[in-house]
């Protein structure tokens, strides 16, 4: 395709600094799993019942923030306003080894929530305004890779951080790279390719000319107002509620179900929990590669989400007598949820006009926020009130059936023709 030639170079400038920014927010969001199973839930006298809702008060916080984070990036600046966010949440995360109560780490959680809200959609807006259509799904997974890498080496990194010296101390030392990057963010990050002094004036105008032509195939929408009426827009917010569940009840409860099949060490938790992150970061290169040489975005979504469902559910018929096995099929259910979040986030950029998609999709993401919420405080009160995770199985593999239910009744080929019968033909 012609426009995969213009400006190469923007992949290896824009690419490392997004997964960086990205993987770090996803450090200091996921790392509370660990400090769960070792031992800060004693440390503090937090109940089960409570320590499922501490680990869940950072979807709330995120939940609220993320529509006004998403105006704001559209209308006025990526750059600024991810530069204050790294700095304040790398500050929340370092405060969290510093707490000494219960009402004072709920506060933390929470306000790390808040902070943190903004960078996804401002992100996906950032890729927006410097990827073509034939680039988004494999720019997004770049963007999203930074939740399975990170958990990946931070499950092993957290793992020895504990062992060596404690809980408090993984907290403090976690926060500080969200902080310094925030410097590095700032000198190398330009909001808009006209602003860029590393392209040319001609592939300026080239990449502008591509995606004004793209703009060009949509149907108008008027507002915000109207764009989140829309049934597309109302199917996706309820599909990726569903599909947060399972997800998030996976990531943060993750090592602890781990602990509890088998007696192991942090250590070896910390390993195991890793490998379900290798095995998404390659199924979601695979699968977004896929989707942009396809154009289309629905068909490497929901048989991915149903291959999740049914790896939790055969996990749960496998039982925790069957360590190994169970295990094998927690990798598999990891790798399937995570994959198709690239060609997931490129559907409402192709379905909506850029004065709305990143509202839209900062909705969709509120109610994704919405669906981790539910799934982390729910799996943590299950496993806590059965003393196993098989009833957490069932819950995550249902919420995954649902989203896919959810997927396959999306039709955004109809939003898009509507103005322009020989427009972009693929969903």
């Amino acid at each position: 395709m012609k426009n995969q030639t213009i400006a190469p170079k923007r992949w290896w400038y824009i690419m490392p600094i997004v997964f960086i920014t990205y993987s770090l927010a996803y450090l200091d969001r996921a790392n509370f799993s660990f400090a769960s199973a070792a031992g800060i839930n004693e440390d503090l006298g937090i109940t089960k019942g409570v320590s499922s809702l501490l680990g869940a008060l950072f979807f709330l916080g995120y939940f609220f923030f993320q529509i006004p984070g998403a105006i704001y990036a559209e209308r006025r600046s990526v750059k600024k306003l991810v530069f204050w966010c790294l700095i304040l949440w790398g500050v929340c995360a370092t405060l969290t080894g510093l707490v000494s109560n219960i009402p004072m780490l709920a506060a933390i959680r929470f306000m790390l929530g808040v902070v943190e809200a903004a960078v996804m959609p401002a992100m996906l807006i950032y890729i927006s305004n410097w990827f073509t259509k034939s680039e988004r799904s494999r720019a997004n997974t770049f963007l999203i890779l930074g939740n399975p890498v990170t958990v990946l080496w931070m499950s092993v990194v957290s793992g020895y951080l504990i062992n060596a010296f404690g809980w408090r101390e993984m907290f403090i030392i976690e926060g500080f790279p969200a902080v310094i990057w925030a410097v590095a963010w700032w000198f190398l990050v330009q909001d808009k390719p006209a602003q860029a002094k590393w392209l040319s004036d001609a592939e300026k105008a080239a990449l502008q000319a591509q995606l004004q032509k793209e703009q060009e195939n949509l149907k108008a929408v008027r507002n915000y107002a109207e764009a989140f009426k829309s049934r597309n827009v109302i199917i996706l917010c309820a599909q990726y509620f569903a599909w947060s569940i399972g997800v998030y009840g996976f990531v943060l409860w993750l090592p602890s179900i781990l602990r509890n099949g088998t007696q192991m060490g942090m250590v070896e938790a910390g390993w195991l929990s890793a490998v379900p992150y290798l095995a998404a970061t390659i199924a979601m290169i695979v699968v977004s590669w896929a989707s942009d040489k396809l154009q289309n975005r629905k068909l490497f979504v929901w048989p991915l989400l149903l291959i999740g469902a049914l790896a939790f559910l055969g996990s749960y018929l496998v039982g925790p007598g069957n360590f190994w096995l169970s295990y094998a099929l927690l990798v598999i259910a990891g790798a399937a949820m995570y994959a198709p979040y690239g060609p997931f986030f490129a559907i409402i950029p192709e379905m909506l006009p850029r004065n709305v998609s990143g509202g839209a999709m900062a909705l969709i993401n509120a109610m994704g926020a919405l669906g981790s919420f539910l799934g982390s405080w729910v799996v943590g009160y299950l496993n806590g009130a059965t003393g196993n995770p098989s009833a957490s199985y069932i819950f995550m593999g249902s919420a995954l059936l649902v989203a896919v239910w959810l997927t396959l009744i999306v039709k955004p080929a109809q939003n898009k023709q509507t103005p322009l019968p020989d427009g972009a033909k693929h969903a």
